[in-house]
Formats: structure tokens, sequence, C-alpha cells
């Protein structure tokens, strides 16, 4: 590596690109190191079975995109990146033929949810109303005072109010419509870290939004390499960094990487103290992901479903908990929490011909092997028979291919740890900046750091912003909006 090099960054997933923005936009000279052949991690979109027509391999809607502090002054729909907003970011059938539904509006919302609508409107409305405050509560380091009281006040008892077995709600609609926001914390239910999750993403569907990049999550990855070329940085793909040593005498190095991973990279270099801390991290459930070329839109039994962005399939909220706790204990259960996604409803471009993907991923057990195309493909059919007869071509990723796919991904885990109230807090170790490592100027910036798992590009930029306090003292964060010179 050149001695002019600045800092370094191995992977690309969006933390490891949010790092690279800042500190290059910081004026930093940074070099980027992918394992893959293309950058991106959890936002590739490629072809699979027809070449016109492309599937996210990871990730597919972004409600985070739209709502952190990074990708506000990032600014994506100023660089060409449309967001498409469905009107109805989320649903959730029923097994009885019922459909609960979550509109951008909390009103339309309420409305549909019957009699228990004041009270979804009293839990989201005030939420909604100070969203901006809440994610940045939420997706800080975690380590520095929230910056008002107000906001952690209106958040505090909702949280706790849905932590538990109890609810306020008396309606299935409504208990199985905040259960599967929940189960997006992939592990046990319910627990305080998965209610405080379930509020975020709850409450996004009402204000910022679930958007989906119009072609695909790799539009993101393409603007912020972009904006890091613009600014002088250089990728490297192909090239998995195994040993700190490659990189030669950088000063700064910055590890998109799974705590697994950290200590085989820096081995020996860690104290043993911290090395044990890291071995103790515990990784979650694992992700099983089917990718499906259809003939047309997913027969659902309840039409509304079909408006969604994405659907969640649970059944009743005491089915997703049933599901879930048994899943997160490694159990592997006949009927798991599934999460599908058709993006042509949202993005009409990704029909091509007739043909459009869909996307869907299962909760497992750690490190599952087994094919998930048949279980997924048998969920969506329980909802929309006919499915199976649209399906043209199809795909599996077993929870343990993941980890192979992507090493931050251990056991298929893709939270990058287990969303525990403990692992959220201490993350990934009990340390008051938790992206420094024992080693100076090496640094962590995955989502196993603060503030955990999405498309937020935080965890990346919040390790930027601490190595450029404590190696070149520049305490103004850097300005990350597009300039003229990107936008022509």
């Amino acid at each position: 590596m050149s001695r002019t090099t600045d800092a370094a960054i191995v992977g690309t997933g969006p933390n490891g690109l949010a790092a690279a923005v800042t500190l290059a936009r910081a004026g930093l000279s940074v070099a980027l190191f992918e394992a893959a052949g293309t950058i991106g991690g959890g936002l590739r979109t490629e072809p699979l079975f027809d070449q016109d027509v492309v599937h996210d391999i990871c990730s597919a809607v972004h409600p985070m995109a739209a709502a952190s502090a990074f990708f506000r002054q990032f600014d994506l729909p100023a660089r060409g990146v449309r967001l498409l907003q469905p009107d109805m970011p989320y649903a959730h059938p029923l097994p009885d033929g019922r459909a609960a539904a979550a509109w951008r509006s909390v009103t339309r919302t309420a409305d549909h949810l019957g009699a228990d609508g004041p009270r979804w409107a009293r839990l989201m409305g005030p939420l909604a109303t100070r969203s901006r405050a809440l994610v940045d509560l939420l997706l800080s380091s975690q380590r520095t005072p929230p910056p008002d009281l107000l906001t952690p006040l209106l958040l505090a008892p909702r949280v706790l109010a849905h932590a538990t077995e109890r609810t306020p709600f008396t309606t299935e609609p409504a208990r199985a419509l905040l259960a599967g926001v929940a189960a997006h914390a992939v592990g046990k239910l319910p627990s305080v870290a998965s209610a405080a999750v379930a509020m975020l993403l709850a409450h996004t569907a009402h204000s910022s939004g679930w958007p989906l990049p119009q072609g695909g999550s790799a539009r993101i990855a393409d603007a912020m390499a972009a904006d890091i070329t613009a600014h002088g940085g250089v990728f490297h793909t192909g090239h998995r960094v195994r040993d700190l040593s490659e990189l030669g005498d950088v000063p700064l190095v910055l590890l998109d990487v799974s705590p697994k991973e950290l200590l085989a990279i820096a081995g020996d270099r860690l104290p043993s103290g911290y090395r044990r801390a890291l071995r103790r991290f515990r990784y979650g459930p694992g992700a099983a992901k089917a990718d499906f070329l259809v003939s047309g839109p997913i027969p659902w039994v309840n039409p509304l479903v079909g408006q969604a962005g994405t659907v969640h399939l649970g059944g009743t909220r005491a089915d997703i908990f049933r599901q879930e706790t048994a899943t997160a204990a490694g159990s592997a259960v006949p009927d798991p929490f599934v999460l599908v996604v058709d993006p042509a409803v949202t993005d009409p471009s990704r029909d091509v011909g007739g043909r459009r993907p869909v996307w869907a991923y299962a909760h497992v057990p750690h490190g599952d092997t087994r094919d998930p195309v048949e279980l997924i493909r048998r969920r969506i059919e329980e909802y929309a028979p006919g499915f199976t007869d649209t399906v043209i071509a199809s795909r599996g990723v077993s929870a343990a291919q993941y980890e192979t796919y992507n090493p931050n991904y251990v056991g298929g885990d893709i939270a990058a740890g287990a969303m525990t109230l403990r692992q959220s807090l201490a993350r990934p170790t009990a340390r008051w900046d938790p992206y420094t490592t024992p080693l100076p100027g090496v640094y962590l910036c995955s989502a196993s750091t603060p503030p955990g798992p999405s498309v937020h590009g935080m965890c990346g930029h919040l390790a930027a912003l601490s190595a450029l306090r404590r190696h070149h003292g520049i305490r103004t964060p850097p300005n990350l909006s597009p300039q003229k010179k990107e936008l022509m």
C-alpha cells in the first residue's frame, strides 16, 4: 500500500462505505479492500435467472436509508437514487383470511385497525411526530446523553409496554401487525430489544417510510462508491485481507468485519482479555433466503396484501412469539417467520416483460444448512394459493451458505450479533468507545458495533468520526452533502 494512504477500510458493506465517505470528506486518502469481486456487502443487486431481471441479494427495503443521520446528510435522492415509497409500507395476512396493514398515514392505519385504531394512533402518532429525534436517539453510539429528554420519555414506556406477553391491543390484527415488526429483531420474543426495534421500524413507516431504491439496493452502494472515488478513494476488489500485516504501516485501519473475523485478522496482536471478550460475543439466529423469478404478482388471498412493499408471514402474535423463541433456541419450526417483497409492486421497472423477482427470507436456527426454497415457497402458498404456478425459477441460500457469501453473517446471522439488551449496549464488548480496539489506530466499524444492524451507515460513520477525533483532532464532522461537481 502507498505510504500516502491515510486510512484502509476492510469490507465494503454499507458501514465500510460510510466510514470511507466520512474519512474522504474530511480530507484523508482512503483505500478500500473487498474480498468479493463487487462492492456493497448487503447492498448487491444482480441478475440470477434472466439477464433483464435483477434480484437484491441481501437487503431489499431500506427504512434507515431514508431516516438515519448519515443518509440524511449524504442525500441519496440528490445523487440520483430514487427512493420509491409504497403508500402501504407493510402488511400482515392472518390465517383466517383477514389482513392488517400499515399505511404512511397514522390516521388511515388507525381507521383500518378498528377498535384498536385509537391505541395505534396514541402509540405511533407522537413517535412519528418526533421521528428524527427518535431515530437519532436509537441510531447513536449509546454512549452519549440524549439530545433532549422528551424523546426518551416518549419511547421508554412504549417499549416496556410491548416487551412482555401482555399487550395493550385487544384485536388480533393490531397485535400481529406490531409483532411482525418486532420480529425484525430476529431473536426471542418478547423482549426489550425487540420492542425497541418495533418502535423504531413501525414509527418510520408513518414518517420517512420504508423505501425501495429504484433499480435495486446496489444503487445505494454505487452512489456511495462514486462519492468516495470523487474524493480520491481507491477500491481493491477480489482482495480478502487475512492479516493486518497486509495493510502495511497505514496509520488508520477501519474493519467492517465481525468479531470472529477480527480475531482471525488481528490474531495474537490483540490482548488475551480482549480476545476472550470477542469470543464471548453471541451471534443470533440465521436467515435463509429464497429468490424467485415469477410470471406475475403474488396471488394473495386478501388482495389488500398485494399493495404492501413488505409482507410479514407469521400468523398470529402468539404464533410469531412461538416461532421466534423456538428458532432462537435452535429449533427448526415447520412454520418459520418469513418476510416477502415483490419489488415490482413499488418499482414497476423491476417487471420486465411480465417477469419479476420475488425476494423472501425465513428466520431459521443459527448455522442451519437446509435449502430454504421449499420451506419458503410453502409458506407463501399458504397465504397466496397459486403462487407455485407462477414460479419460473428459484434459488435458495441456507443460513450456513450466507456466511460463505458474506463472512459478517456468522451462521447466517444478518443482524451481526444477537439483538439482546446487553448486546445492544455492549456491542461487541464493554468499551466506552465501542469502535476502538486495543490496537492503536485499528477500529471496528461493522454492524457488530452500535447501533447495530440495518442499512443506516451509522456504525461506519460513528467509527470514522471517532478515528478523526482521536488521530487527527478533527471534532467537527465533515460535510457529507453532494457537491455541484458530483451532480454534473
